[in-house]
């Protein structure tokens, strides 16, 4: 668990009036340099005049009144109680990754191909999420596979998706219909409550077989469960197929379907996202997984605050004894 040290919200921002001594002791630091140049001017024998104001040391004098008032700023900001918005890994909740094995996939507008790249992306989403999230695997073409039910057991899944195989249609109504149901199937907790759930949702296409896509969406929205969605792919993508007439082989263009997807994720609460390319996909899981694996909670950081100030008031201290052979 990290937070930013820098943080502009407070729980006690009437205290940060202090700041405003603060700026009359900077005032007064810079009319005491002025008054002192002054006076240094009335003597008229250069070597008096550098023992007024030696050069040598002006830097380390400015370095120390600079870190004492920045430690003194930093402590009254550590008195306004600051707070940080904090990420930490849900301890509970259950994830569902549905990939589409349809034969579109093989298309190679993304290097290598489609779901080559889909494969290695998704492996790495799994791995990245919190420990102790579940997470399972839904496969689907022309009809829609639970490949793994919701587990803490990463490898089970990364294996399993490793051995997915593409057959011929798309059916992304039956996969959010299958991931809903493996959700909902999952043990509730002592106190009879069920884990959060989310589906996530990656194809290439639109539905052509089974339940058609907008049919499912109030399913999972019934159940309190939103699909996020990625349209992966280029609208260039294309296939070379056989055909069983003839034995001839064919080239289809098979275009990415986002609008579908986008409105699937609308309709459940969900976010949609796009990627033509595998570095593009990493990016969208990396996204998701900050989002879906992580809650945000108000933490105090005073205690970082007080670190702040405590070292620049050491470093203050530090050049007032080594140059000046006294503390500020």
């Amino acid at each position: 668990m990290t937070a930013t040290i820098l943080t502009w919200d407070f729980l006690h921002p009437g205290r940060l009036w202090w700041l405003i001594a603060l700026v009359a002791l900077v005032g007064a630091y810079v009319f005491g340099l002025v008054r002192r140049r002054r006076r240094a001017i009335r003597f008229s024998n250069v070597s008096l005049l550098d023992k007024v104001a030696p050069r040598r040391s002006g830097w380390a004098r400015h370095v120390l009144a600079a870190a004492t008032l920045l430690g003194f700023a930093i402590g009254i900001m550590a008195l306004a109680q600051p707070q940080a918005e904090v990420k930490v890994p849900k301890e509970r909740a259950t994830i569902m990754v549905a990939l589409d094995t349809s034969l579109s996939m093989k298309a190679t507008d993304v290097s290598p191909t489609r779901i080559a790249s889909a494969k290695a992306a998704a492996v790495r989403f799994v791995r990245s999420l919190p420990k102790k999230l579940q997470v399972g695997l839904v496969s689907f073409d022309g009809s829609a596979r639970v490949e793994v039910r919701p587990t803490i057991d990463r490898s089970a899944v990364t294996r399993a998706i490793g051995g997915l195989e593409l057959h011929e249609g798309t059916a992304i109504g039956d996969a959010v219909k299958a991931s809903v149901n493996a959700i909902e199937q999952v043990p509730r907790d002592a106190a009879g409550k069920r884990a959060p759930g989310v589906v996530v949702l990656l194809s290439d296409g639109s539905t052509t077989m089974g339940t058609p896509t907008e049919q499912s969406a109030p399913i999972a929205r019934k159940a309190g469960i939103s699909v996020w969605t990625i349209a992966y792919g280029t609208p260039d993508g294309v296939v070379d197929i056989t055909l069983p007439d003839t034995g001839e082989t064919a080239r289809i263009r098979v275009p990415v379907d986002a609008a579908a997807l986008a409105s699937l994720s609308q309709a459940t609460g969900g976010q949609s996202f796009a990627a033509t390319s595998a570095q593009d996909l990493s990016s969208v899981y990396q996204k998701m997984g900050s989002s879906i694996g992580y809650d945000t909670e108000r933490h105090d950081v005073t205690v970082q605050y007080l670190a702040a100030a405590l070292a620049t008031l050491f470093l203050a201290s530090f050049v007032g004894a080594a140059v000046f052979q006294r503390l500020p």
